[in-house]
């Protein structure tokens, strides 16, 4: 059961109308991803729908595991019920009474006092296509599809984000620093809400973001002429610009120009400007830079950031999805427990050092968690966290009926948790949250009355962006 976390591929058509040709834009300059996501953005805008205003933009950190991770092992251990359900790790008290995680997160532990456990997570898709669009999208059917069928919540929160005009701050409404791929999208409302993608190692000395903070003043001059001669073509056909489309796409060209030539743009994005020892604290590792670069860009102005936590540093398959055909389960928490443990307690206590703690809201989950009792099947190949082909080793395999995620900042009491799993951890029974909870909690947070927000499909039909749930009252921040 090696499922595969591939980005799912988007198709380019040649522009054959008016409209069409202006999102080509300039030559040479349309093929950067944030002026064309702008130019298809200026192009599709809505009307009529409200977005934050003038006051301070709240932010959202998504921080994704792919594949889900097991809640047993980790935030919801189960010490005295019976091997065959509770694993090989020790529990160790973290800074609230009552609240105990396993061994492999030390660092999260010492910080309990920061964030909130929501225990009595659950969903109703056991698959990872279905079981992410749930969480992320809240699109209740159960069933694995290729692509998916509603927006997920950072698409959504780019396009309310986005109705309010030009943005006076030149970075994007929405970035995803290694963001999760698979199973997720802006579905209906097109590709201009999707993420301006930073992607690679962010931990490598030649690692640089493309299309931001161009230096060379030839390339500056070049990329002006360009856009002289745009206007001079739009002179043309000004007069029959009823729509004022040309007007919205100029505006909007004018925020792609200054990404471009801003170096305040390409600042946001360089992690030379921190300390060796912040640096250190996060981990230098790819998991650890890019939560670094997360907290640099909320910081900057980035109002919605997802960064997932796939890769190498998960072991040989590189996501969380823990059969025993793809890890030795017990192994693989281990391989990566540091790396982990590590960047997000970092990041947890920056927000919070930063004063970014009322503003900024951290959410910590994968799609669903791990089966509470322990499978055994023959490894399906050798490499790191699972022995050679052949080798029979643990594995837990998916669960969507309870899990666990962490809540951090926004505002909210922390220093507790919420709800309850049975003796086993395998239902859900106290304080019972779903999608729709979660996804309302994040949109209360981001100012958007989730109840009462209807977009349209491609159909042109209202969809609900949550049609159940609420947000959750103990991760509300307080007035």
């Amino acid at each position: 059961m090696n499922h595969p976390f591939n980005a799912s591929s988007n198709f380019c058509h040649g522009p054959g109308t008016r409209r069409g040709f202006m999102r080509m834009g300039l030559a040479g300059f349309a093929s950067l991803t944030l002026p064309g996501l702008l130019r298809m953005r200026a192009a599709q805008a809505a009307t009529g729908v409200g977005a934050e205003a003038d006051r301070e933009k709240t932010a959202v950190i998504m921080v994704w595991k792919p594949g889900g991770c097991s809640h047993i092992d980790t935030y919801d251990p189960k010490p005295n019920t019976t091997s065959e359900y509770r694993g090989p790790f020790s529990t160790i008290n973290t800074k609230v009474p009552g609240l105990d995680f396993t061994e492999l997160l030390p660092m999260q532990a010492a910080i309990a006092d920061k964030f909130t456990v929501l225990r009595s997570m659950r969903q109703t898709a056991g698959g990872h296509p279905a079981g992410s669009m749930q969480l992320l999208s809240g699109d209740s059917d159960t069933r694995d599809k290729p692509k998916p069928r509603l927006p997920d919540w950072m698409s959504v929160a780019n396009y309310m984000r986005s109705q309010g005009g030009p943005r006076t701050n030149p970075l994007p409404v929405y970035v995803g620093v290694n963001p999760p791929t698979s199973y997720t999208g802006s579905a209906y409302l097109g590709d201009a809400y999707s993420p301006f993608a930073v992607s690679g190692d962010p931990n490598k000395p030649n690692f640089v973001v493309p299309n931001i903070g161009l230096s060379d003043l030839n390339e500056v001059r070049n990329l002006g002429r360009r856009t002289s001669l745009r206007q001079n073509l739009d002179t043309l056909e000004r007069a029959f610009d009823h729509a004022n489309e040309l007007q919205a796409l100029d505006e909007f060209e004018i925020q792609a120009m200054t990404l471009l030539t801003n170096p305040k743009t390409k600042d946001a994005f360089d992690l030379s400007q921190e300390t060796e020892k912040t640096r250190d604290r996060y981990g230098r590792n790819t998991w650890g830079q890019q939560l670094l670069m997360a907290r640099r860009l909320v910081e900057a102005g980035v109002e919605v950031l997802s960064s997932s936590l796939h890769g190498p540093l998960c072991g040989r398959v590189n996501n969380w999805d823990d059969h025993a055909v793809n890890h030795h389960v017990f192994d693989a928490l281990k391989f990566r427990s540091q790396a982990y443990d590590q960047a997000v307690s970092a990041l947890i206590e920056d927000i919070y050092d930063r004063g970014l703690d009322k503003r900024v809201l951290v959410v910590v989950t994968g799609e669903f968690g791990r089966t509470p009792k322990i499978s055994y099947q023959p490894s399906t190949g050798a490499g790191n966290a699972s022995a050679a082909a052949g080798t029979r080793q643990p594995g837990r395999d998916h669960w969507p009926r309870a899990f666990s995620n962490i809540w951090a900042g926004g505002g909210i009491e922390t220093g507790r948790f919420i709800g309850a799993t049975d003796k086993r951890g395998e239902d859900s029974i106290e304080r019972i949250c779903g999608p729709g909870d979660f996804l309302a909690t994040i949109y209360h947070h981001l100012g958007i009355d989730s109840a009462n927000v209807f977009l349209k499909d491609l159909n042109g039909r209202p969809t609900a962006i949550v049609d159940h749930g609420k947000p959750i009252p103990e991760l509300i921040g307080r007035a």
